[in-house]
């Protein structure tokens, strides 16, 4: 999909600035080889790079890499794609920062490039969203969209269940250390329309379905289902339910753990 890359940077920064806990579970160490999977501009590969780590961060989107090396010259960003991702050495860990969800097409395949990419015991740590994610946003858009006659909206996110996700890394050579799903709500500091600039930045691909003359009433219609579980008085919430895992790569042969 192509981002708005100026608008993901500013008015939802706070997608980038709950990376750092992730960091402190990655634990980088100096001279350490680690991917950042899905890096968006950079801001949490330059996390693990202060750490001492060798990072090469990777991501699908063209706009995303060239903004990247633009913030984050002294880094190594490529344009590839998570689901046949290949690279010529074996590396310590691959991270990934609220990316994982987006990779909607195989969550099998990205698994598999990940083992493929890393040393036996190599860490595979990451976030994404998890079963209950948006929830209250997704019904919102949803009955909108029932309201105006629309076909039902294609959501462009996989969030799955803890249980869905750890099978997924043990089936994929992984045996997972730790596995956590927690509720966040998080501010939509710089989102001031609420709702219909989330669905703007976030779901762009089900609005150009969308008749031109039926979006800004849709999306008004989106913002007053949504008002009553998301807007305080200090602002608008987003209901984000994180799943956050860390796992080792299994030796070859090995067999799985449970």
């Amino acid at each position: 999909m192509h981002w708005a890359v100026t608008t993901y940077d500013t008015a939802f920064g706070y997608v980038s600035a709950h990376g750092a806990p992730l960091v402190d579970l990655l634990d980088p160490q100096p001279g350490e080889k680690i991917i950042d999977l899905g890096c968006g501009t950079g801001a949490f590969a330059a996390e693990i790079a202060e750490r001492g780590a060798a990072v090469l961060g990777i991501d699908g989107s063209p706009e995303m890499i060239a903004q990247a090396k633009a913030l984050h010259p002294e880094l190594s960003f490529a344009i590839d794609d998570a689901h046949c991702f290949t690279t010529s050495e074996s590396f310590d860990a691959v991270a990934s920062n609220a990316a994982l969800h987006w990779m909607t097409r195989d969550p099998d395949a990205v698994i598999a490039r990940v083992h493929e990419s890393l040393r036996p015991g190599g860490r595979f740590v990451g976030e994404l969203g998890g079963e209950g994610n948006c929830a209250e946003l997704i019904v919102a858009m949803q009955t909108a969209w029932r309201v105006f006659g629309l076909s039902e909206p294609e959501l462009p996110w996989y969030f799955p269940s803890p249980a869905e996700y750890a099978g997924r890394l043990e089936e994929g050579g992984f045996t997972v250390r730790l596995l956590e799903h927690a509720e966040r709500p998080s501010r939509m500091v710089e989102g001031p329309n609420g709702a219909a600039d989330w669905i703007r930045v976030y779901a762009p691909g089900a609005l150009a379905e969308v008749p031109p003359e039926l979006v800004e009433p849709l999306l008004q219609r989106v913002n007053d289902l949504a008002a009553p579980a998301l807007r305080r008085e200090s602002g608008w919430v987003a209901d984000y339910v994180r799943l956050r895992f860390a796992a080792v790569r299994k030796a070859d042969g090995s067999s799985s753990v449970y």
